[in-house]
């Protein structure tokens, strides 16, 4: 009996033949990704280790710059179909093992994501804290190296540290942290074709309209649910200008478009809306559905003041249509016990 006749007898339909190739695709590609995963640790293990023996040897000043032009050159005659030994790129490995040599948790953490990636990181910003929140952004969300300079450039970081929200008190401890990275607190809309004046109306319409630019500004884990979404009250309708969902907090998010500056009475609408949420339409097995109040400004202590009675999780966040960002968050860097804070959210990855 040849293999072909074998493997006929022992799958009895055609349906089961496909879920056994579906699985053997699935642990194929399983196994590339992971191959592909130890290349890359290896190869950021070597670069490291290039850095290290520079550093070394150029304690005293015992070395001239020139040294490690020679070096490029003689590693490139000896090994001319490996990229990345040119001079620039040694000097980058040096740059590399005395920025994370030292910090034992980071120089774990370099090894998961790519050395295009990690340079990024490494030039475009400055803290430990920053660096460390990239990498394990780059590593959870499998972000390419332009997704990577986009979120650097808008301020990804310092936006979502200084995030005004209750959710300290609203939510669980199981769930705030990954709320408080998943609500920034300005977002930048700058691919709308919108003038700088409009009206609650256009903005939803732009929005919904470019709706994958919009869940990629908003955050890697939303997906859409609805605009206009209709809840009814009795015999009352309501509708809430967008629904979307997290998928990792499992919650229903509500948002509620303001052209402009945020009113503390808003906060009670959104309280409504997320109490007919979370009764009519959440499921069993979700968590509390959340707010976020989105205006085209916002007095910071006004916010404050807002949301201290507020019982349901709401976040007030700002946004902008055009490509500067705001500028009430330049000059703010985020405390010690912030970034501690915000990157605890990371530790239940896998």
């Amino acid at each position: 009996m040849d293999g072909t006749a074998a493997l006929t007898d022992i799958l009895a339909s055609p349906q089961e033949y496909e879920q056994l190739l579906g699985a053997l695709k699935e642990r194929i590609r399983t196994a590339q990704l992971d191959a592909l995963r130890v290349v890359n640790q290896g190869l950021i293990t070597l670069y490291m280790d290039i850095g290290r023996m520079i550093v070394e040897r150029q304690q005293g000043d015992t070395w001239g710059k020139s040294v490690v032009a020679n070096l490029a050159r003689d590693l490139r005659v000896e090994f001319p179909g490996a990229n990345g030994f040119s001079a620039a790129n040694l000097w980058r490995m040096k740059i590399f093992f005395e920025a994370y040599g030292e910090s034992e948790k980071l120089a774990q953490l370099v090894r998961e994501i790519g050395w295009s990636h990690n340079i990024t990181i490494l030039e475009k910003c400055k803290s430990d804290g920053e660096r460390e929140f990239y990498i394990r952004s780059c590593r959870k969300f499998g972000w390419t190296r332009n997704v990577l300079v986009h979120q650097i450039d808008n301020r990804v970081f310092e936006r979502t540290l200084n995030s005004q929200n209750n959710f300290d008190t609203a939510l669980s401890d199981a769930v705030k942290v990954q709320a408080k990275l998943a609500v920034k607190d300005e977002y930048t809309f700058a691919f709308l074709d919108l003038e700088e004046q409009h009206s609650e109306r256009e903005l939803e319409r732009a929005l919904t309209g470019r709706i994958e630019a919009f869940l990629r500004e908003m955050g890697d884990m939303f997906t859409f649910v609805g605009s206009q979404y209709r809840v009814q009250v009795g015999d009352r309708e309501f509708f809430i200008d967008l629904l979307l969902f997290h998928r990792r907090l499992r919650s229903l998010v509500a948002l509620e478009l303001k052209i402009g500056e945020f009113e503390p009475e808003f906060v009670g609408k959104m309280q409504f809306y997320l109490s007919v949420l979370d009764e009519t339409v959440r499921l069993t097995d979700e968590q509390p559905s959340i707010g976020i109040i989105l205006c085209k400004s916002k007095n910071r202590l006004v916010v404050e003041y807002a949301l201290k009675q507020a019982s349901a999780p709401i976040g007030v966040s700002a946004y902008s249509v055009t490509p500067d960002v705001p500028g009430n968050l330049r000059g703010q860097l985020p405390s010690p016990d912030q970034v501690a804070l915000l990157l605890a959210g990371f530790e239940d990855e896998p």
